[in-house]
């Protein structure tokens, strides 16, 4: 047996199953695992992602953010344990596989990158005809009222009442 074929089920049993979907340009919430003696909490560490390098269980990116008027860079591997979830914030259009010139930004300029829209999934299936109904439910309720004769409204006479007649 050669060592390729060895070391891609190594590194295949260790890759995450539900590895965060994310792309550089997108400001991320990385929730992170630390242990502080026999105690486990969760940190968050908020950026933009402004590079991603590697492949299978080396594969990591970078984050950055502004601290206190200076700027903080880490390097998460994608597939630790120690990564407990990668949430994203915002998304940016970018045209840059790295956004090192990042750095040299200061103030507001550091972080400004142009919004894209979050995508949301399409209906397959059950849902896609469940949604076509509903609409097609909708639609024939609006042409019944269209159709259906006004009734004319009944105004109910109230009692004056001494208040009402001096006003």
């Amino acid at each position: 047996m050669s060592i390729q074929p060895l070391l891609a089920h190594v590194q295949s049993s260790s890759l995450k199953s539900d590895a965060p979907e994310f792309q550089i340009g997108d400001t991320v919430d990385v929730h992170v695992r630390i242990l502080e003696g026999d105690k486990e909490r969760i940190q968050i560490f908020t950026g933009i992602v402004i590079a991603r390098r590697g492949q299978g269980t080396s594969e990591n990116f970078t984050v950055r953010r502004i601290v206190a008027g200076e700027g903080v860079e880490r390097i998460f591997p994608i597939h630790s344990p120690k990564i407990a979830k990668v949430e994203i914030v915002r998304r940016a259009i970018v045209r840059r596989a790295k956004l090192y010139y990042l750095r040299d930004r200061i103030g507001k300029q550091a972080f400004r990158l142009k919004e894209r829209p979050i995508e949301k999934k399409k209906e397959t299936g059950r849902a896609r005809t469940r949604v076509k109904a509903r609409k097609a439910r909708q639609a024939a309720a609006a042409t019944e009222e269209a159709a259906a004769p006004e009734k004319k409204k009944r105004r109910r006479k109230t009692k004056k009442t001494a208040g009402d007649a001096e006003s």
